[in-house]
């Protein structure tokens, strides 16, 4: 089987697959080409994170291995609009419609994933798999999206966790106590193994929406059928009954084996601190697949990448639960410096007091990461950092409207949480009080600002000398 050659997409077009959007950042001036050779041990992620905010990399031989990597795929909230056919300001709109009307995915029986198939497997004779930052205690695949089957009804759960290479068909990974997690123990608690697939070099599409927070039994791969508009091809394991996306670029298929825990970490993430070592879940990988000519897709840890693959579709299903119980709930926004997962910026039509207050208990309730509400008017962009902040200056006093809820769930990553992942969560409410005068809370605006011809009444700048000189 041949390599297919990736279609050029066009204006409003949802990238299908990882060669489709690397070959629409090639011809957008956005893919950046190493020279080959580059090492896997931290220079590809030196290389990838001086690059991060302004174009993907591709890395031809790494280490002098056949399959390159790609890194970079998400440099921006507008990269993500445009992969997905939007523009930045549809995009929780295109998120909240995809998830609200998922699309099932239809099986085939060939596809180009599996067009090389090893069965003596040697990950990291086999995969180009890099080591991120200082401190990771190897390799890692960072990228890949972890597919299982609920043991019972076979429905399956798409997400990303951290992959540590721990033997030639042996891999340590992080679950925490959500779908997966929950799979693995019930498949634990009837003695049996968890099948699963790693699934490396998806399109962007399939990153995001693995990242959906949905109820348990919800199959992200209906959403990534709604964000392409059309089902995705889905193929059986060679090994397991898991399915894959035929499009793919690498499958690792394997089993959770029940109650093994072997050392894994430490790994920098999202927080931008180390994970730390512990005992873990241990994944004993049967086989690999891949594509003729294929691609790795690595996520350098804690980079903008890593960040916004989490944030994105966090907003959209946090404001899609707050709308559910306050339809004054305009938009909301997981900030840059609170990692895009910790603080969150929520803009209200206020209709009576105390309503910022509850809508800070559904915030902390839709996601336990959240550490941080802060509710404005609907007059604050809430994309700019400086106007909320001005917000919480001039709109906020902590003995009227501060809200401190203690010992609640938290991020288990949160280095100030303890190793429970317990920790404190904060509600500020800037927003202004209703029975306020119309005069105090009038912001200041100078008259026709908006409105100036800088061409028509800017001098040359050489004038300055004269005037300074009054000549």
């Amino acid at each position: 089987m041949t390599a297919e050659k990736a279609p050029a997409p066009s204006a409003n077009h949802c990238s299908k697959n990882l060669r489709e959007w690397l070959t629409h950042l090639a011809a957008t001036d956005r893919l950046a080409v190493a020279k080959p050779g580059v090492g896997l041990v931290h220079e590809l992620a030196a290389v990838s994170d001086q690059l991060e905010l302004d174009k993907a990399v591709l890395f031809p031989k790494p280490d002098g291995h056949e399959i390159p990597v790609a890194a970079n795929l998400l440099a921006s909230r507008k990269w993500i609009g445009d992969c997905l056919g939007v523009s930045e300001d549809d995009l929780i709109a295109r998120y909240q419609d995809a998830v609200r009307n998922p699309l099932p995915w239809v099986e085939v029986e060939d596809a180009p994933v599996q067009a090389v198939v090893h069965t003596d497997v040697d990950i990291n004779g086999q995969l180009p798999v890099p080591t991120h930052n200082e401190l990771d205690s190897g390799p890692y695949i960072a990228a890949g999206l972890m597919i299982s089957r609920n043991p019972k009804n076979g429905i399956q759960n798409v997400s990303i966790h951290r992959c540590q290479i721990s033997g030639k068909d042996r891999i340590g990974v992080l679950l925490l106590p959500r779908h997966t997690w929950t799979y693995s123990q019930m498949a634990e608690e009837a003695g049996q193994a968890l099948e699963v697939a790693i699934v490396i070099g998806v399109d962007p599409a399939s990153l995001l929406a693995s990242q959906a927070i949905v109820p348990m039994d919800f199959d992200e791969m209906e959403i990534v059928g709604a964000l392409h508009g059309a089902p995705v091809e889905m193929v059986k394991c060679k090994t397991n009954n898991v399915r894959v996306p035929a499009h793919a670029e690498i499958v690792l298929e394997g089993r959770v084996l029940p109650g093994v825990a072997e050392p894994e970490g430490p790994f920098g993430e999202f927080p931008q601190y180390y994970g730390r070592r512990a005992n873990r879940h241990v994944i004993q990988v049967d086989t690999i697949t891949h594509r003729e000519g294929a691609i790795f897709h690595t996520i350098v840890g804690g980079g903008m990448e890593h960040l916004l693959l989490g944030g994105l579709p966090r907003e959209a299903t946090i404001l899609e639960s707050l709308q559910r119980h306050d339809p004054a709930v305009l938009d909301v926004h997981l900030s840059r410096g609170g990692i895009c997962r910790y603080h969150l910026v929520v803009k209200i039509d206020k209709k009576q007091e105390g309503q910022a207050k509850n809508i800070m208990m559904g915030a902390f309730a839709a996601h336990y990461d959240i550490k941080q509400v802060v509710v404005v008017d609907k007059d604050v962009n809430i994309h700019d950092g400086e106007a909320v902040e001005w917000a919480i200056a001039t709109r906020f006093q902590a003995d009227q409207d501060l809200l401190v809820v203690n010992n609640t769930q938290a991020s288990k990553l949160d280095p100030t949480t303890t190793d429970g992942g317990v920790g404190a969560k904060m509600g500020l409410d800037a927003t202004i009080p209703l029975a306020a005068d119309d005069f105090t809370f009038t912001v200041i605006k100078v008259p026709g600002a908006g409105d100036v011809d800088l061409d028509a009444v800017l001098d040359d700048a050489s004038a300055a000398t004269a005037i300074i000189a009054n000549e």
